[in-house]
């Protein structure tokens, strides 16, 4: 094992974590079994290391997490045995796991995503069953067809959910099912209670045009407030705000609103008595850390991180904008002191690199110490379990995005992943501090703005992820990359896109989703168009950008604690052989 080769075929075992529970079936040539049938049940061990196991008798699989030294496997028995951690020292865990799949199914444990478990086929019933359905012509090889008319697939009753990430899978060319006509075998898994067959085929309408609006301007404002300074119509106005964006002026003010510092139904003197409030409170919390003292700091490792981190990020953030640039710019001081002060408000997490890239623009429009802070505060309502040292919900939004791309773009995701690109990691940095390296500053502060709406849907800055590789597709899919050469390609986007133009794509998807009749149910799900459900944010908290005011953030609790990140602010997406993402920032 240790002689597999690292740059193998990346195993995928065709699940989505959160939604779906999937084998998959290889096609390769099966290699040769060296299990005697007739052999013991048990392991027996051959020498110091070596071990022998039936197939039929594994429980499970346990995968090492990964970043933690060589990846190993170990082997878990129907009896509770482990068998002694498979080490890989020059990889090979995916070329194991993927010929493993030739011969069982391997479905992610739904309470632990690095623990397969192991069930095996049923050959008579499987083969027995193609004959009586006659799905397949004697040339026909698609054998994820075949696994999902599997009856065996009914023992998985109890899930709620399978998903069917092959666009193939259920339909010819021609867009008919390859279900027999009145065959009444084609509904016995419809009919079985609590399973669900989802497959990210749908039928696409035609995409419509969006065009942008003007930007609301300070007169418009005026008009949306009543004699007591209460918005009238927050919906209506929020609307507005995203179709259009803000003028430049408004912003000040507006973005008050948007990120909760201020209450959609507040009067112009609530809203004052509210600062008042907060900038006590800021300042209580500034002071808690300004009286540090140099003998105290040098007990205090954690505080002492912090601020090396902070500083470190501060000196690179932004220093082409006027606000921020030379050396004695008190941009800086403020940029810095905020985001110290961040770190007394929220314990648990801190600071970890890129939340300067978060607030230097809402810094930047309000030019205020004590509204900068509670606005970014209300942001990292909305973003901070993007910053959670297990990186879940980056996975989880990942995993999401490949979901929406797989049912806007099949071709392309088949291109991706031949491309050992599915993944999608070169995307970590877009999800991670939304887009903000990757438009010009001031068309940063519009995208921003119609994201903190929340519409016109959940998870939208997930579509306009999806708008970027649509604009890009062609130069993708037709320009022979390869891994390297599309990590490349995607970095040097940088400042060469039009957020209007993406903007628009991607309220253009949505539409084109929405119309959609057979949309699968995750993605309504994700997208918030099932009926009588409310929506699944993608980031477990307020991820519909609509977030909860400051004042009700500090009464939520963190579940999980947060470690900062290791002191670079440099963020860089490299591949590695566990496709882990990684971040990529560059001033």
């Amino acid at each position: 094992m240790v002689g597999c080769q690292a740059d193998e075929e990346i195993f995928d075992p065709g699940y989505e974590p959160d939604w779906a529970v999937i084998s998959t079936v290889g096609t390769h040539s099966r290699v040769q079994e060296e299990t005697n049938a007739s052999g013991p049940k048990s392991p027996v061990p051959r020498g110091q290391w070596a071990f022998t196991l039936h197939l039929s008798e594994l429980k499970s699989i346990r995968k090492s997490k990964p970043g933690l030294g060589w990846s190993y496997l170990i082997f878990i028995t129907k009896d509770g045995v482990s068998i002694q951690a498979l080490h890989f020292h020059r990889g090979g865990t995916k070329a194991l796991l993927k010929a493993l799949c030739k011969y069982v199914i391997l479905a992610t444990s739904p309470k632990d995503s690095r623990l397969y478990l192991v069930y095996t086929h049923d050959s008579y019933a499987l083969s027995h069953s193609f004959d009586e359905l006659q799905l397949f012509d004697d040339s026909s090889s698609n054998l994820v067809s075949r696994f999902l008319q599997d009856p065996y697939a009914a023992t998985f009753g109890g899930f709620s959910k399978v998903t069917n990430f092959f666009r193939g899978a259920l339909h010819h060319e021609d867009g008919t099912p390859q279900f027999a006509p009145g065959d009444p075998s084609t509904g016995n898994v419809e009919d079985e209670t609590g399973f669900e067959m989802i497959t990210c085929q749908a039928r696409l309408g035609e995409r419509p045009s969006v065009q942008r609006e003007t930007a609301v301007t300070e007169q418009e404002w005026e008009q949306h407030l009543d004699p007591d300074g209460r918005v009238r119509d927050p919906t209506g106005l929020r609307r507005r705000i995203f179709a259009g964006g803000l003028s430049m002026p408004l912003r000040k003010e507006a973005w008050k609103y948007l990120l909760g510092y201020y209450a959609w139904d507040n009067s112009s003197e609530e809203n004052k008595a509210q600062v008042r409030r907060k900038t006590d409170e800021y300042f209580r919390m500034k002071l808690q850390w300004k009286s540090v003292s140099e003998e105290q700091e040098r007990r205090n490792s954690l505080l002492r991180g912090y601020r090396s981190l902070i500083e470190r990020d501060v000196s690179r953030t932004d220093r082409n904008n006027k606000f921020y640039e030379g050396s004695e710019n008190p941009g800086l001081v403020l940029l810095n002191d905020v985001l110290m002060t961040y770190c007394m408000y929220n314990f648990d997490l801190g600071y970890v690199q890129g939340m300067s890239d978060l607030l230097s623009p809402i810094l930047y429009i309000t030019q205020n110490e004590v509204d900068a802070f509670w606005c970014f505060c209300g942001f990292m309502e909305l973003v901070h379990r993007n910053f959670e040292e297990s990186q879940e919900s980056m996975k989880r939004q990942l995993a999401q995005l490949t979901l929406l791309l797989r049912v806007l773009d099949p071709p392309l995701c088949d291109f991706l992943d031949s491309k050992e690109s599915g993944s999608l990691c070169f995307c970590f940095r877009w999800i991670l501090i939304w887009f903000k390296r990757e438009f010009a500053f001031s068309e940063i502060l519009q995208l921003w703005e119609a994201l903190w709406t929340g519409l016109p849907c959940p998870n939208f800055h997930l579509l306009v992820a999806c708008g970027i590789l649509d604009a890009e597709r062609q130069a993708l899919m037709n320009s022979g990359f390869g891994f390297n050469e599309i990590l490349k390609h995607i970095n040097e986007l940088t400042m060469k896109m039009s957020v209007e133009d993406i903007l628009c794509r991607a309220e253009a998807i949505y539409r084109q989703l929405a119309a959609t009749p057979d949309l699968p149910r995750n993605v309504q799900e994700l997208l918030g168009l099932s009926e009588g459900k409310s929506p699944s944010p993608s980031t477990d908290t307020a991820s519909s950008p609509q977030p909860l005011s400051p004042s009700q953030a500090q009464e939520m609790e963190l579940t999980d604690s947060v470690s900062p990140s290791q002191p670079d602010s440099s963020i860089e997406i490299l591949p590695t052989e566990e496709a882990s993402t990684s971040q990529s920032l560059s001033p």
